[in-house]
């Protein structure tokens, strides 16, 4: 028997979780729970995570943990608890199938079936921010080899376990051509070896927009963390609901599995919520523990009960829908089909072994790095970049000279024009004209000059190449 963890979190979460165990249970899923709570009364107890420090060693020993939606309280600094658990217990993938129940639940969509995966750890969502002038603010754009080759072959592994025909892959890599060049670059790679499976890459703007479309045209698509994160609500709604969705999110030794809607307090204790969201989420549990028959039998008498028109007040549409369900009467609906199988809609077949394993990353041989020069950003409040140029290039050393000044990425000297719109956050660029390697401390050496100079360095990035290629983006203009 297969002990799990759960938690019914805030709001509507009590409710929906009660009616999902009361269909394991009447499934005869082999599961013993251990319960524990997170959410709005942890934090506000004082702690600003969100979850006691004991918890964790509940969900790490079961390595399975089932949520139910929870409330972040508005203010005092509190974090996100879904960030911190993917990040803290390394779930790497985040899985949401997004299927079509046409013409049971309203969609312009009717046959689309399409699952993204979103890596789930890195990206924007690294969280590393950081105020540098009065005008400035960064957030840190974090994409690693071992994150993107992790994401992408799970993205292929699925289509193959799940006998899905096609991986599309959606980055920027026309404008961010380092990170998302990255991720583009590794998908090429991996996608070699899986000849059996049709790949293919979109710039994220014409790819989205076609998803919204055409969604049919897709069947699995892989994708940075901020972008899936943002498709794959769009992708739920657009099939109908995003209170039908269910996600998992995947690590190499750990999975959690939650729907992706939130609590919705202001319907808390009505037994009106819809439980899909959360029923979905555990049959997809189901799936990666090994018990693919459950998930079946699970599934297919979901599917029967929205395809006998029994839906909660959320789907409902007079002419379609036959019954308002509550949240426990929906959940009696499908334990009601148990066996049964929809005749309209699609039914499901899960082999009893659905879960796969992915292998260890293997870290490559360290390349050849060599330093080329130095990015130093500066707080300055003035407007001319020529002005500033003439302190930088007091700063200038026999082979390092100053290349060029940039401002949010465009390049104002040498040649810039007097139209290009300029914050007091200036990038600087010290390089060897002849591109030979330097020392750091000539790095060193230029700092120390600005400070006696005046000039306020609020940031610097080495300029690296590896294998003789070049590590580093140019400003634009160039």
């Amino acid at each position: 028997m297969k002990r799990i963890t759960i938690a019914k979190g805030d709001g509507i979460g009590p409710e929906i979780m009660n009616a999902t165990l009361k269909v394991l249970n009447a499934a005869g899923v082999a599961l013993e729970f251990d319960e524990i709570e997170i959410g709005e009364k942890v934090y506000l107890s004082g702690n600003t995570s969100g979850i006691p420090e004991d918890v964790w060693n509940t969900i790490r020993k079961n390595k399975v943990f089932l949520k139910a939606p929870i409330t972040t309280p508005q203010g005092g600094g509190y974090k996100s608890l879904n960030v911190t658990m993917r990040k803290t217990l390394g779930l790497f993938a985040n899985v949401r199938p997004c299927r079509s129940m046409h013409p049971f639940v309203a969609t312009k969509h009717p046959v689309m079936d399409t699952v993204i995966i979103r890596e789930n750890e890195e990206d924007l969502y690294a969280g590393i921010e950081h105020q540098q002038t009065d005008e400035v603010i960064q957030c840190l754009k974090l994409i690693s080899r071992p994150g993107c080759e992790k994401i992408v072959r799970y993205a292929f592994e699925y289509a193959k376990q799940y006998g899905r025909k096609k991986v599309s892959c959606f980055t920027k890599d026309n404008i961010m051509k380092q990170t998302d060049g990255l991720f583009h670059k590794v998908f090429n790679e991996v996608a070699a070896e899986y000849p059996e499976i049709e790949n293919e890459h979109w710039i994220i703007d014409i790819g989205a927009a076609k998803l919204a479309d055409t969604p049919e045209k897709f069947d699995v698509i892989v994708m940075p963390n901020l972008y899936g994160d943002v498709l794959s609500d769009i992708a739920a709604q657009i099939t109908g609901s995003v209170g039908l969705a269910g996600s998992a999110n995947i690590g190499q030794t750990c999975a959690m599995f939650e729907a992706i809607h939130g609590s919705a307090p202001d319907i808390a204790g009505k037994n009106m919520a819809n439980p899909s969201g959360l029923i979905n989420a555990a049959i997809m549990m189901l799936n990666h523990i090994g018990e693919g028959d459950a998930a079946e039998l699970i599934q297919n008498a979901w599917l029967k009960t929205i395809e006998d028109g029994v839906h909660t007040s959320d789907i409902y549409k007079e002419g379609v829908s036959k019954i308002v369900a509550t949240t426990s009467e929906f959940a009696d609906a499908i334990i009601n089909n148990l066996g049964k199988k929809p005749a309209k809609l699609t039914p499901v077949k899960f082999r009893a072994e659905q879960s796969f394993k992915m292998p260890t990353y293997q870290r490559r041989k360290q390349a050849t790095k060599a330093l080329h020069g130095v990015d130093v950003f500066a707080h300055w409040s003035g407007t001319n970049p020529e002005e500033l140029a003439t302190q930088l290039l007091k700063l200038e050393k026999e082979n390092i000279k100053l290349q060029m000044i940039t401002n949010r990425g465009v390049k104002v000297w040498p040649n810039g024009f007097e139209e290009t719109f300029c914050t007091d956050h200036w990038r600087c660029r010290f390089a060897s004209m002849d591109e030979t390697p330097i020392n750091k401390s000539d790095i060193v050496a230029i700092l120390a000059e600005s400070d006696k100079n005046g000039i306020d360095i609020v940031k610097t990035e080495n300029l690296y190449s590896f294998e003789g290629v070049r590590g580093y983006s140019l400003g634009q203009g160039q």
